[in-house]
This record gives structure tokens, C-alpha cells and sequence, in this order.
């Protein structure tokens, strides 16, 4: 089963995250915001944030995945609901570690869409089937991703 996975290491992490902030940059694209997709997405987020010098950073909670390419029928938004208000005038970046069919980040730049001036995303990975293309990409595989966060399994509680 390896050879069906691509394992990003914490090590290389930091090199595509950084990456990734050298693309938006060289871009010009400047957000007033990142938006991370949570869970996968806030440390790509933060990592983000500290590379283009933006503190202003929320969250978004979204459940898709169920288990491994296990996932509900659509994306659903979790408590507590992120209000995006008075930002009009705002250019936006929602960030997540992959665009695997991409439906979330669909549902997360169609929430944006009427209540910031322009919205762009960015992951680590994007996946050819995908519904999204995503406007900065780390890199393409159509392998299941095992990222340094979630490969081990959770700690549990005594």
C-alpha cells in the first residue's frame, strides 16, 4: 500500500508550507485574511500566516472525512458558525491541507463569496478529481495523503 500513498514528512512540511507562501506572494495576491478549514487546515493556516505576516486568521470547523476516503454526503459546517462581518472590502484565503473532491472547499468559498471583496485558496495537495481548482498549490497527487498531524492515531484519555 505505499506505493498508493504520499507521505509528507514534518520535515518537508515546512518546505511546502513555505513554498506555498512564496507562490501567493510572487502572485501579489495580499489577503486581508486566512481562513483555515479545520481540522486539516490550521496548521497549513498558521504556518501561512507567520510566512505572509498576517495575524488575522479564523476558522472555520467543517466535517467531511468519516475515516480513511470515508465521508459523509456533503460537507457539513460545525459550531461555533464563523461570521464574517464587515469585510467587504476584504481579500480572502481559505487554506487547507488538500482539495480531495474539493467539495469543501466549494461550500467554504461559496459561504465567503457575497461577504468579502475576493476569495482564493490555497492547499498543500490537490487532487485531479477535485471540483475546485485551487489558486495555489503546493503539489498534485492522486494518492491518499498521510499528513505528519493525523498519521498516528489519537492520544487517548486516561
Amino acid at each position: 500500500m505505499t506505493e498508493q500513498l504520499e507521505v509528507l514528512t514534518w520535515p518537508e512540511y515546512g518546505v511546502a508550507a513555505r513554498e506555498l507562501a512564496m507562490a501567493v506572494a510572487e502572485s501579489g495576491y495580499r489577503p486581508d485574511l486566512i481562513l483555515s478549514v479545520a481540522r486539516g487546515g490550521l496548521c497549513i493556516a498558521g504556518s501561512l500566516g507567520y510566512a505572509l505576516d498576517m495575524k488575522n486568521i479564523f476558522v472555520m470547523n467543517v466535517e467531511y472525512y468519516t475515516g480513511v476516503d470515508e465521508r459523509l454526503d456533503v460537507p457539513v459546517m460545525l459550531p461555533p458558525y464563523l461570521e464574517l462581518v464587515d469585510l467587504g472590502d476584504a481579500k480572502a484565503l481559505i487554506a487547507d491541507d488538500v482539495a480531495d473532491t474539493g467539495h469543501t472547499l466549494a461550500m467554504v468559498r461559496e459561504f465567503c463569496m457575497d461577504k468579502v471583496r475576493e476569495v482564493r485558496t490555497a492547499v498543500l495537495y490537490e487532487k485531479p478529481r477535485s471540483v475546485v481548482r485551487c489558486d495555489y498549490v503546493w503539489r498534485r497527487t492522486s494518492r491518499w495523503i498521510n499528513f505528519p498531524w493525523s498519521s498516528e492515531p489519537p492520544v487517548e484519555f486516561a
